[in-house]
Formats: C-alpha cells, structure tokens, sequence
C-alpha cells in the first residue's frame, strides 16, 4: 500500500477544504489492496457540525464496500482525528490510522487521549502518527495565517 499517494490524494482534499473556506482537512479509505473507497474534506462551515473529513470518507467507504464494517481498510487523514472522528473510526472497525499532523487542542489519537487503542473498546486502531507531517501543518498554518490577516 502506497501510503504516500494516498496522503498525497488527503492534501488535495484537504486543499480543496482550504478553497472553500473550511480547515484543510483531508481524509481517505483506502481497502487492502491500497485502492481508495472513500474521500472526505472538512464541511463544517456549510451547517454540518459532524461535516469532519473523517466522516465523510467513512460514509463513502461504508457505501462502496456494502457494509458498515471497514475491516481491512486503513484511513489515511492529514490532522489527528478528533474524539467524536476517533469513535466513528473505532465503531466502523478500520484496522490502521495513518495522520499527518498532531493536533494537541482535540486530537484523540495520541494527543489528548488515545480513543482508539483504548483497551477497554472491542476493536483497537493500529497507529502511523506524523506521516508527512509537515506537509499536513503547512495547509494548516498557510489557511489561519490568510484567516487572521483577514
């Protein structure tokens, strides 16, 4: 699996967050032969308050696969999920987690808490944190730069 084209296909999304005025949030699922069933950008300033990347690309892959089980398949995401997209992640049953940057105001993949390796839940996320990181922050930094110049 071509974990670098796949982060590479989550900063397009992520970029095309940033065009519409959303926080660069990309996000894909891929199955295991590496092909991507889902994508998903940041949509949260057109009303939708779960309108996180991560869902979106849940909701895509759960639909293309035909079930709501994404056994298999890994998430490739450009900013550490949230706890509400660290849930969804656990509930959807993805095997493995790739994000580019932390996010230590409410990444719960590490930063503030470990959501989805909790060993308390029935199914455990295994872990790539800061894949091209400084890819993922660049966006980041560039879109809150433009925000507060504005």
């Amino acid at each position: 699996m071509d974990l670098t084209a796949l982060m590479q296909e989550a900063l397009v999304l992520a970029a095309e967050a940033a065009e519409a005025g959303e926080v660069p949030i990309g996000a894909v699922v891929a199955d295991a032969t590496g092909t991507i069933v889902g994508r998903g950008r940041n949509a949260r300033q057109s009303g939708d308050p779960l309108g996180h990347a991560e869902i979106y690309a849940i909701r895509e892959a759960a639909a293309a696969i035909g079930d709501w089980r994404l056994i298999g398949t890994t998430m490739v995401v450009t900013l550490e999920p949230c706890a509400m997209c660290a849930g969804a992640i656990v509930n959807a049953r993805i095997d493995r987690v790739v994000f580019g940057a932390l996010d230590p105001k409410a990444g719960f993949c590490g930063s503030l808490g470990n959501l989805v390796q909790d060993s308390r839940l029935n199914h455990r996320v295994e872990l790539v944190p800061e894949f091209m990181a400084e890819e993922s922050a660049e966006l980041l930094q560039q879109f809150f730069r433009r925000l507060r110049a504005r």
